[in-house]
């Protein structure tokens, strides 16, 4: 790690846990309340209402992730694979918007490299982050995408404002 690049996975880690999804903090999408950014990305992903209502019922963010994870190929929603990004990248907005502290936390990052990394090798892991260094950092390019989009927001409210 070096000083342009900050790590992230665990939620309870200080103070850059709260980039993980598992991170508890409530959000609204989509009209409906979710426990965490987690809860409200998988439940985009159940083709059945009855599946993701028991994907959600799972007692921990980390277990929500787990169940959605497992489902068969029918119970998933038809082109997720292709919409799972864009689904993300409104979750975080929302997440990141509804919470100023959360905002200001990812507004503090300044240009660093923002990096999810994983310590178990598996093909989630290395696509939403990065295992020993490989892998597409998702979640990282999704934040930092996010970041620049807040700054160029602020800047044009500066710039009305003034």
């Amino acid at each position: 790690m070096t000083d342009d690049e900050i790590r992230f996975y665990r939620a309870s880690e200080k103070p850059y846990g709260a980039f993980s999804n598992l991170y508890r903090r409530a959000i609204e999408f989509e009209g409906e309340t979710f426990a965490t950014s987690e809860h409200a990305y998988q439940a985009g992903k159940a083709r059945k209402r009855e599946v993701r209502d028991w994907v959600l019922s799972a007692p921990s963010p980390a277990l929500v992730a787990m169940a959605a994870h497992g489902l068969y190929y029918w119970d998933i929603a038809p082109g997720w694979s292709k919409t799972k990004f864009d689904r993300m990248r409104k979750v975080l907005r929302a997440k990141f918007t509804q919470h100023e502290d959360l905002k200001k936390l990812l507004l503090s990052t300044g240009d660093a490299r923002l990096v999810e990394s994983a310590t178990v090798d598996n093909e989630v892991n290395r696509l939403w982050g990065e295992v020993n260094g490989t892998g597409r950092n998702m979640l990282g390019q999704l934040l930092m995408e996010l970041r620049e989009n807040l700054r160029e927001e602020s800047d044009g409210l500066a710039r009305r404002a003034a």
